[in-house]
C-alpha cells in the first residue's frame, strides 16, 4: 500500500481500451512525479497506484467517471463565425480559448459554415474507458514544501510544455 501524502514516481502508456493507438506514454522518458492522495492524477489511475509497491507492474482499466469525465452533449456549442477571424477553421482542430474564470479551455471544432462555429468543450478523451500500463519506480515520503504547494507549484509552466505528457492541455494524468 502507498499511503497518503507519499511522493510516487511512475511510468505507463495509456491507451483507449479495447484500441491500439498509444495516446500517452512516458516510457524512456522523464517519470511522471505525484503526491499521492493530491488529486494531481486522474482518480482512477491514483486509486489503482495506491494498491501498488514499488517495481510492480499493473495493467488498469478506468472507467471514464474516475478519469476524464463522461461525455456531455451540452458541452458542444454554437459560437458566431465573427470570434474566430484570422483562424484557418478546419474540423477536428484543438482551439485554446478562455474558460469563465481566466483559466484555458481546449475545445475541439466539430464542424463550421460561414455564420456559426460548432465547438466541443469536452475533453478529448471524456467518455472514454482508458486502459493504462503502469509501473511504480520509486516512492518516498513527501517534503513538507512539496505538501504546502504542491508537486509542480513552481515549474507551472514547465508542467504544461510537455513535462506532463506531452504537451497541449497535459494529456493523462494531469488536470
Amino acid at each position: 500500500m502507498i499511503d497518503k501524502n507519499q511522493v510516487v514516481s511512475i511510468e505507463y502508456e495509456v491507451k483507449e481500451n479495447g484500441k491500439n493507438e498509444i495516446l500517452d506514454s512516458n516510457i524512456g522518458g522523464r517519470p511522471l512525479e505525484f503526491i499521492m492522495g493530491s488529486g494531481e492524477i486522474i482518480k482512477g489511475l491514483e486509486e489503482a497506484v495506491a494498491e501498488m509497491q514499488v517495481g510492480d507492474k499493473k495493467e488498469v482499466i478506468v472507467a471514464p467517471i474516475n478519469a476524464y469525465g463522461e461525455y456531455i452533449s451540452d458541452y458542444v456549442q454554437e459560437v458566431p463565425r465573427d470570434q474566430f477571424v484570422g483562424i484557418e477553421l478546419e474540423q477536428g482542430m484543438t482551439l485554446f480559448g478562455q474558460g469563465e474564470n481566466g483559466e484555458t479551455v481546449q475545445v475541439i471544432v466539430k464542424d463550421f459554415n460561414e455564420d456559426v462555429v460548432i465547438v466541443d468543450y469536452n475533453h478529448p478523451l471524456a467518455g472514454k474507458e482508458l486502459q493504462f500500463f503502469v509501473t511504480v519506480l520509486d516512492v518516498r515520503e513527501a517534503t513538507e514544501k512539496e505538501l504546502n504547494y504542491g508537486l509542480h507549484h513552481h515549474h507551472h509552466e514547465h508542467h504544461h510544455e510537455g513535462g506532463c505528457c506531452g504537451g497541449g492541455g497535459g494529456g493523462c494524468g494531469c488536470h
